[in-house]
């Protein structure tokens, strides 16, 4: 069935318009009359289709199915809104016409419920009179099925997606994941008190829908404000609705209902509510953490920054809560720092760290062990593994080093008009070979992106900087040996830590193995670096 439904797909995308040996009824013909010439994936009028009717449509057992309608809102390549956002607030329009439910699920396409009595979950909290008034949503934990045993690229983030917003809901509550939350429709128009007016009845979060969803006044309103422009001129995005300016539209629409009074709930029952898949493949994984970067810091550079917006509306604790995650991605200016600068002294035989025999060295090797054990503490209590906690530790040192160092140069270009990114889905469509390497734990290097680059030269320069730091310490007097031995540890860590760069640089031979052009360009750079440092510190 799905091949043919794959083959019958591409002729139509090959041809460009659905032969009449396709159409089954006149429903359909009605609904495929809309591809004409000129209709492409991005650009197209609004399709909205009722697939199923729960006035007319039964099961097997003859019980009544719930509606189901197809929605496609219009793309043009002119359209300010083709972001994530946006089709949300097409999708909250156009349901508002047909059915206007007050309770809205939002999740990612490759999500699906794991528990039935999820709903039951959420119906606690909503119709528990002591936090209703100002219930905005409520979160559950993203959590994903697939990932391999130790979960080679840190997908769980056992911090965002558990140990946080455990610690947010004991103050204004959980963010907003994007994924696996209820939304009350009325905290999308306005804060609890002020209900935002949008110019037509229908779209009233308190109005009752009298037309039944398949008449022809319903589907044309439906029409109409699932359009590109229909936005326009209009408070959609900003005072309404998911909210614009930012890649990150999830956080940044729960940020924006805090700070307007509304509160949400973090629900984390035993059997997950919502499972779905994570990327497994490295290149996808840093692409997305590279957008993570971009959109984080745009609210930043906002005029709703969580210093001053979010302090003013919510509170200094509460904003400062929100600050660790937009500033996330700034953690990449220190993490390369460290990657590169004491391993290049290091080579050049400078002590940048305190001695064995002095103070500080005892004080900073508490800080240091003493920050990782916490961290180590937070998995191990979440039922995490010591070699999933070293994997999300590797990973979170190539996405400072890559992602985020690109996704943050990338946002200031930006800012100053240089740069646009533009969102991209993730991809999670693997090919067998990929699968299989991924199950055995084997990172995936296969393609020639630069994300592999400052990693690379990361890897080269501390593997050398190792080598000599020891050297230098086992044959020099004492007292230059002990100033070098912390650098020589930090080399250590980091070198245990790119074990995977090296394997797949000199010890692999499939198609995941590091792109020789990759090699080269990194090596190249790591030359050039310590030529250029190595007169500095000499």
């Amino acid at each position: 069935m799905y091949e043919n439904m794959k083959a019958r797909v591409e002729n139509v995308l090959n041809k460009g318009e659905v032969s009449e040996n396709y159409i089954n009824n006149d429903e359909e013909r009605e609904v495929f009359s809309k591809w004409k010439a000129g209709f492409t994936s991005q650009d197209h009028p609004a399709v909205i289709q009722v697939l199923l009717d729960n006035n007319h449509n039964k099961d097997i057992t003859g019980h009544f199915l719930p509606n189901l309608i197809y929605v496609s809102r219009q793309k043009s390549k002119t359209s300010p809104h083709n972001f994530k956002a946006g089709a949300l607030n097409v999708l909250l329009r156009v349901s508002m016409i047909m059915t206007n439910g007050p309770l809205i699920l939002t999740q990612d396409c490759d999500m699906y419920s794991n528990d039935p009595i999820t709903p039951l979950r959420m119906l606690c909290y909503v119709f528990d009179p002591a936090i209703q008034p100002t219930l905005g949503f409520m979160q559950f934990p993203q959590l994903f099925q697939g990932l391999n045993k130790d979960d080679t690229y840190g997908c769980e983030l056992k911090h965002l997606i558990k140990l946080h917003p455990r610690g947010a809901d004991g103050l204004w509550g959980a963010y907003y994941f994007g994924t696996g939350t209820f939304f009350r429709r009325r905290a999308l128009f306005g804060d609890p008190s002020t209900c935002v007016k949008t110019g037509i009845p229908e779209l009233n979060p308190n109005y009752v829908v009298k037309n039944p969803i398949n008449s022809p006044d319903a589907l044309a309103l439906a029409h109409t404000v699932a359009s590109c422009n229909y936005e326009n001129q209009t408070k959609w995005g900003s005072q309404m609705g998911f909210r614009y300016g930012t890649l990150v539209e999830d956080l940044f629409t729960g940020y924006r209902l805090h700070c307007e009074g509304w509160r949400s709930i973090f629900c984390d029952p035993e059997r997950p509510a919502f499972l779905g898949s994570a990327p497994i493949n490295l290149v996808d994984v840093l692409n997305q953490c590279e957008r993570w970067a971009v959109g984080l810091l745009e609210i930043n550079l906002s005029k709703y920054s969580p210093i001053t917006f979010g302090s003013r509306t919510m509170g200094l604790v509460v904003s400062l809560g929100y600050c660790c995650y937009t500033f996330w991605p700034v953690l990449s200016i220190p993490v390369i720092i460290y990657a590169f600068l004491p391993p290049l002294a290091l080579l050049s035989g400078v002590s940048i760290f305190p001695k064995i025999s002095e103070p500080w060295f005892f004080l900073y090797l508490f800080l240091v062990m003493g920050a990782y054990g916490q961290d180590f503490l937070e998995y191990a209590a979440n039922g995490s593994t010591f070699k999933k906690w070293w994997n999300a530790q590797r990973m979170w040192m190539i996405r400072n080093i890559s992602s985020f160092s690109f996704g943050t140069v990338e946002c200031l270009l930006k800012f100053i008009g240089l740069s646009t990114y533009g969102f991209t889905v993730t991809n999670k469509v693997v090919d067998d070979e990929q699968n299989k390497r991924y199950s055995r734990g084997v990172l995936e290097f296969g393609v020639s992106s630069p994300f592999f680059v400052p990693p690379t030269m990361a890897a080269v320069i501390n593997f050398f900087s190792f080598i000599w730091g020891a050297i230098l310490i086992f044959s020099s007097r004492n007292e230059v040996g002990e100033g070098l031995v912390l650098q020589m540890l930090l080399a250590g860590c980091i070198v245990i830590k790119c074990f995977p760069i090296y394997e797949a640089i000199a010890l692999r031979t499939d198609n995941g193995k590091m792109p020789t052009k990759i090699t080269f360009i990194a090596t190249s750079l790591a030359l050039i670096l310590y030529a250029a440092t190595s007169n500095i510190f000499n």
